[in-house]
């Protein structure tokens, strides 16, 4: 893996002779994502610079070095990704091009000029993030992998355009204009994660998966942004594969998928480097590593985070399912005081406020991990694909009950609740948050129902100041695919949004602060575009099951006695540790004079919410996780622009 960087200079204040010394800096803020090589490259007369930091897990030889030249001398790039499919992409050109090594990123780059960008990026296999600047049209092309799985930032800091795999490259950029954009602190306290296209800056953007942008550089003018261009749509996958759904019987739709699961997993143990897999017990991780395992000559190392508190545990489980599969294991056990050693890390590694409690485990899961081995496989995705949240079950389940009612009632039911005396309410329902079966309630639509259900604050626009939330996948009907069943709206809806911004940025940041690649073999796009032909009965079942189809290939390699058990998240034990060894830290960062001067909150309902949770009261563990995270973060904004390190190392 590796991380890129570059700029078009529109303005005249940094010299020339200047340039490669600023797009080193850019790249070296990054370099824990790539420590085993680096380069530059600049066109003065175009005003285009692009940096590269390399991590080498394909060609460890210098024919892999970037930024690269085609052999027509047409394009330049910088990549960061893998493409699996890349000797297959060789073979079909191999009568064009007298290769100089057997890097995924040569094979790209010849497509591009062989074939253009558009049709390049559609015959990939893989995961990416790429800036290609042709040198005969004048033309940046940005473009990313088509489920998100690399990130690339990229927008206007005064007159020049900056783009990067991280935040921090573009912050060390000399003249970079640092100014939090209110607008995302609702989507942050909303989501936990700040959807793309959005980021904490103003006028910093997240492209889109699936897309690329061209900037056409005698023209683009600063704060103008070219549209955007989906080469690869969830929304019309997701459509298209409702439209002609598999017409076979379970059996043959298992055989099908255990044998895109193999492919899949085969192409992406492809490395000239050590290679693992993060092994949780569960469902997906366990699917992966079986089919690693079955198709390798030697026991697959893995590596399982546990904790103490068993309702958190599932490192037993994965040492019996690694002990039955016969894989070379490791496990670590996390500890509160472990939790708080990585505090002070987080907005180094994390770059942008970010509150996925389990990203404390996945640091330590992915440092674990690195003391082996250069690149792990990871189980991500079973959940979205294939219907694996029980929140998918019971959001159906309620909606079926409130839907019944005419939303002019629904609406009125949900004011009559509110209205409840909440003495009244607590003789009567106790502990039930009234202000929650309220709000789900009065959701007018089904898809705004399921929206309210993963809200975290409900309303964040009550605890923040001075912004305005701007829609997003969750709760823009423009974005949303139009599918057969509630229980698929939710599965794209958190497809699009939760497992790019969210998931995926999880494991990418943690693991790249250790320079480890991730590789998610469920995120093939064969595999991707599979699952969307599955009718919900292959994914739900009635007696409560989840991802039935994806347990049907696993059965074939593990009994199910050892997989077959409620799931659990991968998330620490926050809300006693919060009342306990996490207390005084937070209790600084939530302080009423501090709030206030800040400037970002309104400190009556943050300081409400963290005295309810001391006292017992309520768990609002995640929701006071999503302050505590942009509060660390704006602690730590000053160091960051000069910092190079990742926060681990």
């Amino acid at each position: 893996m590796c991380g890129i960087a570059g700029f078009i200079i529109k303005s005249d204040i940094i010299s020339f002779e200047k340039w490669p010394a600023v797009l080193k800096q850019m790249g070296n803020a990054i370099r824990f994502r790539g420590p085993d090589d680096s380069g530059v490259w600049a066109d003065e007369a175009a005003g285009v610079g692009l940096s590269h930091r390399r991590l080498s897990i394909l060609d460890l030889s210098k024919a892999g070095h970037q930024p690269m030249m085609s052999l027509n001398r047409r394009y330049v790039m910088v990549f960061n990704g893998e493409i699996y499919n890349h000797l297959d992409l060789r073979k079909e050109l191999d009568s064009q091009i007298n290769w100089r090594g057997h890097s995924d990123t040569e094979t790209l780059l010849e497509a591009c000029a062989a074939w253009g960008v558009e049709k390049a990026l559609r015959s990939t296999v893989g995961m990416f993030a790429l800036a290609l600047w042709d040198c005969s049209n004048h033309i940046l092309t940005l473009a990313r992998d088509r489920i998100g799985e690399k990130p690339l930032y990229y927008g206007w800091s005064g007159k020049d355009f900056l783009f990067g795999s991280q935040l921090k490259a573009l912050r060390s950029y000399p003249l970079f204009a640092e100014e939090i954009d209110r607008n995302v602190l609702p989507l942050l306290f909303r989501y936990n994660y700040i959807p793309a296209p959005h980021s904490i800056y103003r006028g910093i953007k997240k492209l889109p998966p699936g897309s690329l942008v061209a900037l056409h550089v005698k023209t683009c003018k600063a704060n103008e942004w070219p549209k955007p261009k989906l080469y690869w749509s969830l929304k019309d996958i997701a459509e298209q594969g409702q439209r002609a759904p598999l017409e076979c019987s379970k059996q043959e739709a298992a055989e099908a998928l255990d044998g895109l699961l193999r492919k899949a997993v085969r192409r992406q143990m492809v490395a000239d480097v050590a290679l693992g897999a993060f092994l949780s017990g569960g469902i997906d991780s366990s699917t992966i590593v079986a089919i690693m395992q079955a198709q390798s000559c030697r026991p697959v190392k893995t590596f399982t985070i546990g904790f103490r508190d068993p309702c958190h545990d599932e490192a037993r489980h994965a040492r019996a399912v690694a002990g039955h599969l016969g894989t070379d294991h490791n496990d670590l056990y996390v500890t509160a005081e472990d939790a708080l050693d990585l505090i002070p890390a987080l907005p180094l590694v994390f770059d942008e406020p970010f509150s996925d409690n389990s990203q404390l485990p996945t640091l330590l899961l992915t440092k674990l991990a690195r003391e082996q081995v250069s690149v792990s496989l990871s189980g991500d995705a079973g959940d979205e694909l294939f219907g694996g949240y029980s929140n998918y079950r019971s959001a159906n389940r309620n909606w079926k009950v409130v839907g019944r009612l005419p939303a002019a009632m629904r609406s009125q039911l949900a004011r009559w609740i509110a209205g409840i005396p909440q003495p009244i309410w607590k003789a009567i329902l106790g502990s039930r948050d009234k202000a929650f079966l309220a709000g789900l309630v009065g959701s007018p639509t089904r898809e705004l129902f399921y929206d309210y259900r993963i809200s975290h604050w409900k309303s964040p626009e009550l605890i923040t100041i001075g912004g305005r939330e701007p829609e997003t996948v969750p709760n823009d009907p423009r974005r949303w695919a139009r599918l057969d069943s509630f229980e698929h709206h939710m599965m794209f809806v958190d497809l699009s949004s939760y497992l790019p911004d969210c998931i995926l940025v999880k494991i990418d940041r943690a693991a790249m602060a250790v320079s480890l690649e991730t590789r998610i073999p469920l995120l093939d796009h064969n595999v991707v575009e599979f699952a969307w032909r599955l009718p919900v009965s292959m994914k739900l079942r009635r007696h409560g099951q989840s991802k039935y189809l994806l347990r049907q290939v696993l059965y074939r390699y593990i009994p199910r006695s050892l997989v077959d058990r409620p799931k659990k998240g991968f998330g620490i034990p926050l809300d006693s540790w919060l009342r306990g060894p996490l207390r005084e830290w937070a209790e600084e960062l939530l302080g009423e004079g501090r709030l206030a001067r800040e400037g970002f909150f309104r400190p009556a309902p943050i300081r409400k919410t963290w005295q309810e949770h001391l006292s017992g009261k309520h768990n609002w563990g995640s929701c006071l996780w999503d302050v505590l995270m942009f509060q660390q973060w704006l602690e730590h904004t000053n160091t960051l622009p000069g910092s190079s390190a990742s926060g681990l190392q």
